[in-house]
C-alpha cells in the first residue's frame, strides 16, 4: 500500500484504555489505513523510536469562538497536543448577531469571559447573522485545529429580545422564536446549546449576562428541541444554588437537572470540581445515567487558578497606593519597588486595604501559603508564604524582592478552589466524566489551562504515577470524543481519522507561560508552549514537528449529526 505518512517504530497508547504495544502507524489521506507492522514506505516517515504513539487530545469546553478568526494555529492549545476542541460554552457564542448589533453580543463575554472588546473589534469582520452563517464563516477560515462549536444562550436572548435580555424572561412570541433559531443551528451542524446561569458571570456594566434572566422553563423549552432533533449535547455553567449553604437549595436544583435530563433524552454536561458538592453532583450523574439518561461532568486536573506578574496584572492593582505605581511604564515601576518609601505604602496598602467589588468583581485576598512562584508549570513550587520565611520578611515584601529580582518577568499563581487528591483522583477515573475544562481563548490574561493535558503526562502520569499512560490518554482522547459524539475521533484504530500526537514520555511537560502582545489590537496574553511533543498530526497532515509548526492547516469544522449515542 502507499501511505501519505508512516509513523514507525513508537509505543501505540491507542485511547481506549488497552495496554500499550509497540507498533507503526499508517495514513492514508485523513484516515488511519493501518497498526504496525508496517513495510511499506510512506511518503512521509517519523521515527517514533522512544516515542508514544497517541490519538490527538480533543478538549471539550474552550472558548475559542473569537479567536478562531485571528490565530490560524489555536494557540496555546495546539502546542499542547491538542487537535479538536469544542467552543461556545456556558452561553457565549458570537452568533446570533449582526455587525450592527455586535455590541449586545460583546457585552455578555467581554467580562465574563475577560476577552477585550479591543480585540473583538480588531480581530472579527462580523460577517454573519445567524448561527449557522457563523459556522460558514468558521468553516471558510484556515485553521490549525479541528472546531466543533455550540450555540449560546446568551446572543440567542439578545439578538430576539435587545436589551431587554438583560431585564427580564421571554415572552412567549421570543422563546418560540429563539426555539427555531436553535433547530436551524442544531441542524447547520451545531454540536449543542449552551447557558450560564453562574452568578461569577456578569456584564462589564455588573449586569447578570442575559442567560441568567431567563427562566427555568425557557432552558428547558430550548434544550427540548435538541430532543426533538435528537442531537446535541447541553452544557450549563451552573448557578449559584451549587454553592448554596442549604441543602435543600441544592438538591432542588439538582432535581431539575435531572428531570432535564431524562425527559428531553439530551445529554447534560456542567463543569465538576473534586469538593464535597462535587460529590453531590457526581451522585446525580450515576443516578441520571441509571435511570437512562445521559450526564457527564467536565473535570479539570489541577483546579482552576489564576497566574499573576507585574508583566500583566496582580492581586493588589485595584489600591491607591499600587494604582499610582501600576500606571508607570515598567522600568519605572522597577525603579519605584526599589524606593525603600515606596516599599512601604506599597506593603501597608496591600496589607490593610479591603478586597472586593471596588477594585473589581475578581480581586480576592491572595493566600499566601497557597500563592506559588512558578520556577515549574507541572512540579510543586514553593509558596509566597515560605518564600517569605525564607527570606525573613512579610509576604507582600518576598513579592516585591521576587519581582525586583526577575525584572518584573516573576510569575506567581494561585488555585482559586484547591481539589483534595483523595477526592479528585476517583472522580478523574469515573467513565462519566472527561478531564477537558481547560477554557481555551477566554481569560487569556489570567489563567494558562490550556496545558492541563500536558500538566496530566508530566505531573500524575510519569512524575507521580498517579495514573497509568493508558489510563491518562483515554481520560484526553477516546472519552470526551464519545460524550461529544466525535465518532471518528480519540482513538488509533483503521478507518479513524488520523490525528495523532507522537511524544516523549520521559520530557513531555508544559512550559513556563511567558506575556506576549499578540492580541488585535495590541492586547496582552498569556503563552504557553511543550516541551516533548516531537510531532503533532491533524487529519492526516503533520502540523506541528519538533515544536516547529509545518506551515500547514489541516483543521476542519465538525458538524454536528443527528446521534444522541450515549458516550
Amino acid at each position: 500500500m502507499n501511505y501519505d505518512l508512516v509513523i514507525r517504530n513508537g509505543t501505540i497508547v491507542d485511547g481506549s484504555g488497552a495496554p500499550a504495544y509497540r507498533g507503526d502507524v499508517g495514513v492514508v489521506g485523513d484516515r488511519i489505513a493501518a497498526l504496525g507492522p508496517i513495510t511499506d514506505k510512506g511518503s512521509r516517515e517519523i521515527d517514533a523510536e522512544g516515542h508514544y504513539v497517541t490519538p490527538g487530545f480533543v478538549d471539550g469546553h474552550t472558548h475559542m469562538d473569537a479567536q478562531v478568526f485571528w490565530d490560524e494555529l489555536g494557540t496555546n492549545s495546539c502546542w499542547h497536543g491538542v487537535t479538536s476542541v469544542v467552543m461556545g460554552n456556558c452561553g457565549f457564542t458570537l452568533a446570533p448577531a449582526s455587525y450592527e448589533g455586535r455590541e449586545l453580543a460583546v457585552a455578555n463575554l467581554e467580562r465574563a469571559e475577560d476577552i477585550a472588546r479591543t480585540s473583538l473589534e480588531a480581530g472579527i469582520d462580523w460577517s454573519w447573522t445567524s448561527f449557522p452563517e457563523y459556522l460558514d464563516a468558521v468553516d471558510r477560515m484556515p485553521k490549525g485545529l479541528n472546531y466543533a462549536a455550540n450555540i449560546g444562550h446568551s446572543p440567542l436572548r439578545t439578538w430576539n429580545m435587545g436589551e431587554a435580555a438583560f431585564e427580564r424572561e421571554a415572552t412567549p412570541d421570543e422563546l418560540a422564536r429563539m426555539a427555531v433559531q436553535v433547530r436551524e443551528a442544531m441542524r447547520a451542524g451545531a454540536v449543542g446549546f449552551t447557558t450560564s446561569r453562574s452568578i461569577n458571570h456578569e456584564t462589564p456594566d455588573d449586569l447578570p449576562v442575559a442567560s441568567r434572566l431567563a427562566s427555568w422553563d425557557e432552558v428547558r423549552a430550548l434544550v427540548g428541541v435538541l430532543g426533538e432533533e435528537r442531537r446535541g449535547v447541553f452544557e450549563i455553567a451552573n448557578e449559584a444554588a451549587v454553592a448554596s449553604r442549604d441543602p435543600d437549595e441544592r438538591h432542588e436544583y439538582y432535581a431539575r437537572l435531572r428531570a432535564l435530563a431524562l425527559d428531553t433524552g439530551v445529554p447534560v454536561t456542567f463543569g465538576l470540581f473534586a469538593s464535597t458538592i462535587g460529590n453531590e453532583l457526581l451522585a446525580v450523574i450515576d443516578d441520571v445515567n441509571a435511570s437512562g439518561g445521559t450526564m457527564f461532568g467536565l473535570t479539570h486536573c489541577r483546579g482552576v487558578g489564576s497566574v499573576m506578574s507585574f508583566l500583566t496584572r496582580m492581586p493588589f492593582d485595584g489600591f491607591t497606593e499600587w494604582k499610582k505605581i501600576r500606571s508607570l511604564p515598567l522600568a519605572q515601576q522597577l525603579a519605584a519597588l526599589k524606593d525603600p518609601a515606596v516599599r512601604a505604602r506599597l506593603v501597608d496598602d496591600a496589607n490593610n486595604a479591603e478586597f472586593g467589588r471596588a477594585i473589581g468583581a475578581e480581586a480576592r485576598r491572595p493566600k499566601y501559603e497557597r500563592m506559588e512562584v512558578m520556577r515549574s508549570a507541572h512540579l510543586r513550587n514553593a509558596t509566597v508564604a515560605q518564600e517569605a520565611t525564607a527570606r525573613g520578611t512579610g509576604p507582600v515584601e518576598a513579592i516585591i524582592d521576587i519581582a525586583i529580582e526577575t525584572e518584573l518577568k516573576a510569575l506567581f499563581s494561585q488555585v482559586i478552589a484547591p481539589q483534595p487528591e483523595e477526592l479528585l483522583f476517583p472522580m478523574l477515573r469515573h467513565p462519566a466524566t472527561a478531564m477537558t475544562f481547560s477554557d481555551s481563548g477566554a481569560h487569556v490574561s489570567q489563567i494558562v489551562d490550556s496545558s492541563i493535558q500536558t500538566y496530566l503526562l508530566a505531573s500524575m502520569v510519569r512524575d507521580r504515577e498517579i495514573f497509568t499512560w493508558e489510563e491518562a490518554v483515554r481520560m484526553i482522547t477516546h472519552r470526551p470524543a464519545l460524550h461529544w459524539h466525535l465518532q471518528d475521533r480519540g482513538l488509533l484504530q483503521e478507518g479513524m481519522m488520523a490525528d495523532i500526537n507522537v511524544f516523549d514520555p520521559d520530557t513531555i511537560a508544559p512550559d513556563l507561560p511567558v506575556v506576549a502582545d499578540d492580541l488585535p489590537g495590541g492586547g496582552r496574553r498569556y503563552l504557553q508552549r511543550a516541551t516533548g511533543i516531537a510531532a503533532t498530526v491533524v487529519n492526516g497532515t503533520v502540523l506541528f514537528r519538533n515544536g516547529k509548526e509545518t506551515g500547514e492547516r489541516p483543521g476542519r469544522l465538525l458538524r454536528g449529526g443527528a446521534s444522541m449515542a450515549n458516550g
